[in-house]
């Protein structure tokens, strides 16, 4: 498989063989989107794409690996929405709270898949931590396109900087305050809601003036 910092889907691998992955990936959705991070068993996984458990394996090593996957995919679907209808406002801080308003109402509209990656996240190890940096760099690319006003770069490739190092610092400030709220959010401290509502407020203090 393909480095999981670039497009999930550009794996460079044989027709059958991504007919297989997109099979194991829609059923580990799934079962995710019915059970959350414990409906996913790969035995049950393999199951219901119909595959041996033994194949799953050469493809994926655990069950964070395959939502790791999963939502990398999704972030690359947001990229596109956000280049065709980037974020609004005036001013850096107000395209900034457009995208997080919503990237939240995205990433939650599904919420037994949106709490099962985020456990992935936290449980995941080394074995996972490119695809963990795929989903960091990605969202921090879409956020400093909306404090430049500018369309994402989606045939850049992840590994390469965008922006200056105070817009790099501000986004990954940023991004780490996303994930600690939508962790609030899964162990249910607080809505869906509350999540934007946190990050506009972030957002004001790191940028100035009032976002909208």
């Amino acid at each position: 498989m393909s480095s999981p910092l670039e497009s999930p889907s550009a794996t460079g691998l044989a027709a059958s063989q991504l007919r297989r992955i997109r099979r194991i990936v829609d059923a580990a959705v799934q079962l995710a989107e019915q059970g959350g991070f414990d409906g996913v068993r790969l035995r049950d996984v393999a199951e219901s794409a119909d595959v041996a458990l033994g194949t799953l394996y050469k493809y994926f090593p655990s069950k964070e690996a395959i939502l790791l996957y999963a939502v990398n995919e999704g972030n690359e679907g947001l990229e596109r929405v956000m280049g065709e209808s980037p974020p609004r406002g005036d001013s850096p801080a107000e395209r900034a709270s457009d995208f997080f308003a919503r990237a939240t109402q995205t990433f939650t509209r599904r919420p037994d898949f949106a709490r099962a990656v985020l456990r992935a996240i936290a449980a995941s190890d080394h074995a996972t931590a490119a695809q963990q940096a795929g989903f960091h760099l990605r969202i921090g690319r879409m956020i400093i396109s909306a404090l430049r006003g500018e369309q994402p770069e989606l045939s850049r490739p992840l590994s390469e900087p965008i922006g200056s190092e105070r817009e790099q610092a501000i986004a990954l400030i940023l991004n780490h305050i996303w994930f600690a709220a939508l962790l609030g959010w899964s162990s249910g401290l607080h809505p869906a809601t509350a999540v934007a509502e946190r990050m506009a407020q972030a957002i004001e203090l790191i940028l100035g003036g009032p976002p909208t």
